[in-house]
């Protein structure tokens, strides 16, 4: 199992997010152009470092990703499971393995933890950024026949489903088009409710203006675009 932590200045949180994560195959944690030192700090505590010099969200999983080619092509076995984590600390860590236990027990290809369905601390998702994702969640129902409660960073996926995704967004966007990809191939997918706490240090979306608003437009248009391709994707269950 390889776990992904896209990372910009973290250095604060990520002590916390990879003290709290129980033993697993590979850490990699992306810098995505840090200030802080959070390269340094990752790589002290044992993670496999790479760097994403271009900001985005979805830019650093993609270099996780390209990560994981590389050392299979170097010779290490390709993961069975790949985990998204945040590194602000807002996710519970220590909850990998309910994460991934449908995929691991064969009942699943994709696992998204659901915040919505969760216990929230107060204010670990301002009012705007809840509203959001549930105007993005009623939008997928209604275009894509794709049901969820949440667009959330902790999602777990096999390794070879991800693969056929074909993932591209290197912003925003990246977690929604996963949902929308894994729902028009078909993968058998899962949520499950995960609790959600205040991060550490400002959120680059929902904690600015132009950040809620960049991300809202991204996830919109994301939307719209796999809404006018007209492939009926199927739906998601929850458990």
């Amino acid at each position: 199992m390889t776990v992904i932590i896209p990372a910009l200045n973290e250095a604060a949180s990520l002590p916390l997010v990879l003290r709290d994560l129980p033993k697993v195959g590979r850490v990699i944690v992306v810098d995505n152009n840090s200030t802080d030192g959070t390269a340094a700090v990752a790589s002290a505590l044992g993670a496999t470092v790479v760097v994403e010099p271009v900001r985005g969200y979805g830019a650093a999983c993609l270099r996780g990703l390209a990560a994981i080619r590389e050392l299979i092509l170097a010779g290490e076995s390709p993961p069975l499971v790949v985990v998204f984590l945040d590194a602000d600390y807002s996710d519970h860590p220590e909850l990998l393995p309910e994460l991934v236990k449908p995929i691991i027990h064969g009942n699943a290809d994709f696992v998204l933890g659901s915040r919505l369905q969760g216990p929230r601390e107060f204010g670990a998702m301002p009012l705007h950024s809840v509203l959001g994702t549930r105007l993005a969640c009623f939008l997928l129902r209604c275009l894509l026949a794709a049901e969820y409660t949440d667009l959330g960073p902790f999602r777990a996926i096999e390794y070879g489903a991800l693969c056929n995704l074909g993932m591209t967004d290197r912003n925003f966007g990246w977690t929604i088009e996963m949902q929308i990809k894994a729902a028009r191939l078909g993968l058998r997918t899962v949520e499950i409710p995960v609790p959600y706490r205040r991060r550490i240090g400002q959120s680059k979306i929902s904690g600015t203006l132009s950040g809620s608003v960049r991300a809202g437009l991204r996830i919109l248009s994301t939307i719209g675009k796999y809404a006018l391709a007209r492939v009926p994707p199927r739906q998601t269950r929850s458990q």
